[in-house]
């Protein structure tokens, strides 16, 4: 996984980038296409703002935030390579969908949004890498980095399990 990190990201960016030019190119703004009536449809959406539209016209803080966010993601993957591996997962599902979706925001000044389940926003791949990738983090957090600290400062454990 630590090799392919970035073929992972591209490849993910890719498919996000195909969906989205799918969809683009063979729907107008707003159409609807039922796969499970009144449960699953792809909708053509074009999201201005951040999620559930927020922020709608803030374009320079939608693209400032998302670029500064996947550097700092980049440079902390770079440096905790060696972390348990759902650290590695979680950074680059969010590194590519910030991609994903900053590369719609600025080229087009919308993210092309698809996926419409009737009682959530509708939403992409990209997305769907951010919030998984989200998700993997917490996991990683709350299940694998104390475990990982515990393993770096064995003395001071025991030390302080004495008192």
């Amino acid at each position: 996984m630590k090799k392919s990190r970035y073929f992972w990201i591209v490849a993910i960016i890719l498919f996000d980038q195909i969906v989205k030019y799918a969809i683009r190119s063979t729907m107008y703004v707003g159409q609807t296409i039922p796969v499970l009536k009144d449960i699953f449809h792809i909708t053509y959406v074009q999201n201005r703002g951040a999620a559930f539209n927020m922020l709608d016209g803030k374009s320079l803080i939608l693209i400032m935030v998302p670029l500064i966010a996947i550097g700092v993601a980049i440079w902390y993957m770079e440096k905790h390579l060696e972390e348990h591996w759902t650290l590695l997962v979680s950074l680059l599902l969010i590194i590519a969908g910030g991609v994903g979706n900053l590369i719609d925001r600025c080229f087009m000044g919308f993210v092309t949004d698809m996926f419409d389940f009737r009682i959530w926003p509708v939403f992409n791949i990209a997305d769907i890498a951010v919030c998984v990738g989200a998700g993997i983090l917490v996991l990683y957090t709350f299940a694998f980095y104390e475990e990982k600290e515990k393993k770096e400062i064995p003395g001071i454990v025991k030390l302080l399990n004495a008192v």
